[in-house]
């Protein structure tokens, strides 16, 4: 008998084989991982990541490419009644799953994230955080790098993650603002990697995504704003 409370991890990869050992050692660390499953479902045909899942306590899924697609496919493989979907470049602070738990408590309450934090110690970063957390709690659309968690019968009822290339978290999120359920941001970080600001540059990559997201806003579509993003 599966406990009602139980917390199904869901970590989308592709071509996440040298990261997926980090990523599964830090959720070994936090509080009630024992009662939680982890699903991570690998997009990349040779199906890379899977292979690297070897001495950890995670199931490996095949799913297609697309974080939205393989999301909604680690939903439907899940045992929990609440799922977590958590990014392959990202980890939780050590109480994330008792706060999820705690918050949850209240039956009004749908889902919810957590704060964003960058793994980088420089100032800049401080500020997009600031940012961040002051537009969630404004809008309450928390994005997929903050560790969107929702009651699954809650998720199916919204439709779930839809096969899009790009916005899927915001279109979700959306959606489940508009139904007029409870979205709660947990007073916690959820530490996603700078890499991609530090690749392609930390203004360019900030004005670039504020881009897009004011373009999807607009209308436009998200196959064509991913264009852009890749």
């Amino acid at each position: 008998m599966i406990p009602p409370e139980r917390i199904s991890i869901v970590i989308p990869a592709y071509e996440e084989a040298d990261r997926i050992g980090r990523t599964l050692n830090g959720l070994s660390h936090l509080d009630g991982i024992q009662e939680a499953e982890i699903i991570v479902v690998d997009g990349h045909p040779e199906r890379t990541t899977i292979r690297a899942l070897s001495g950890h306590a995670a199931t490996g899924i095949a799913g297609p490419r697309g974080r939205g697609a393989q999301m909604h496919a680690g939903a439907l493989s899940s045992r929990g009644s609440v799922l977590l979907f958590l990014h392959a470049d990202t980890r939780l602070e050590t109480d994330a799953l008792v706060w999820v738990k705690a918050f949850l408590q209240d039956s009004t309450v749908a889902g919810g994230a957590f704060d964003l934090g960058i793994d980088a110690p420089e100032a800049a970063f401080r500020i997009i955080e600031a940012g961040a957390s002051l537009r969630s709690r404004l809008t309450r659309i928390p994005y997929g790098d903050q560790a969107l968690f929702m009651r699954k019968a809650v998720y199916f009822e919204m439709g779930g993650f839809r096969p899009i290339p790009l916005m899927e978290d915001v279109d979700l999120m959306r959606r489940l603002k508009k139904s007029g359920l409870k979205i709660c941001l947990v007073p916690r970080r959820a530490w996603t990697s700078p890499r991609r600001w530090k690749k392609e540059g930390l203004l360019y990559c900030t004005l670039r995504n504020y881009a897009l997201i004011l373009s999807y806003y607009l209308g436009v579509s998200p196959e064509r704003l991913s264009r852009y993003y890749r």
